[in-house]
């Protein structure tokens, strides 16, 4: 059986970065450039789970049963409307996974352990916006990581011990995880303290930042509500555009 060629994290313990829309859009993009994709969704508030219309309160089981009760996977993936694009669900509950699997043994790798096998090209995980076991569970896991971050006066803040969690996931659980690079989000490139982010963020990370800069843009606030990825909801928004090229830069850094 063979595990998924990518595993990718989203992540950044930062809320309200556009970590959950960066999910979905790249997730979606890559599974209409022909990839087979499962989003996980390991985040409580289970944001990219009724982002792609899936009724929460309908679910059988979800990823929570997948940590804490070691039900098998391909039990809880569903199928979303989007063509080669699956997901591994998420509700309020898992709230508490971190809590009940914190005891058990090899805690760091229950995720691991139940994506291996799977068929994917890419396997992408929304993190929840918090350093603890869920999102180490996610690093373990992964192949690589992509840092949504926005472009705001304390961006900067909070990275660093997001970049020291990596390191301690590295030398300790996982020594192949990478960064595959930071991306701009919510930019907006009329005030002077947008750029000077952008400027702070290339100083940085020289090498990592994506090209493609997402603009802060109605359409990608407003697609969620409804239940669909951007491309569907309006794909000659500004937003969609970016979200497009930046799957393209994606693919080429995979």
């Amino acid at each position: 059986m063979e595990s998924p060629k990518k595993v990718i994290s989203i992540a950044n313990q930062k809320g309200g970065v556009g970590k959950t829309t960066t999910t979905i859009s790249v997730a979606s993009y890559l599974a209409k450039f022909g990839h087979k994709v499962l989003l996980v969704d390991l985040d409580p508030q289970g944001n990219s789970t009724s982002g792609l219309a899936i009724n929460k309160q309908a679910l059988k089981a979800s990823i929570y049963n997948v940590l804490v009760d070691k039900t098998p996977v391909a039990e809880v993936i569903v199928k979303t409307k989007i063509n080669n694009l699956d997901i591994l669900p998420a509700k309020s509950e898992l709230a508490a996974a971190e809590v009940e699997v914190s005891s058990a043994p090899g805690r760091e790798k229950i995720l691991k352990s139940a994506l291996q096998h799977l068929q994917y090209d890419v396997v992408i995980i929304d993190c929840p916006p918090s350093l603890g076991l869920l999102t180490i569970n996610a690093f373990v896991a992964s192949d690589s990581i992509i840092i949504p971050v926005q472009s705001e006066y304390y961006a900067l803040e909070g990275l660093s011990e997001l970049l020291d969690t990596i390191k301690r996931v590295r030398v300790g659980l996982n020594p192949r995880l990478n960064i595959l690079g930071l991306v701009v989000t919510m930019h907006n490139r009329r005030t002077s303290l947008g750029e000077q982010v952008l400027e702070e963020l290339k100083k940085h990370f020289p090498s990592k930042i994506f090209d493609t800069i997402i603009p802060r843009n109605i359409r990608l606030a407003e697609a969620p509500s409804h239940g669909k990825p951007i491309y569907e909801y309006d794909r000659f928004s500004k937003g969609a555009q970016a979200y497009k090229k930046l799957t393209k830069e994606i693919e080429k850094r995979l």
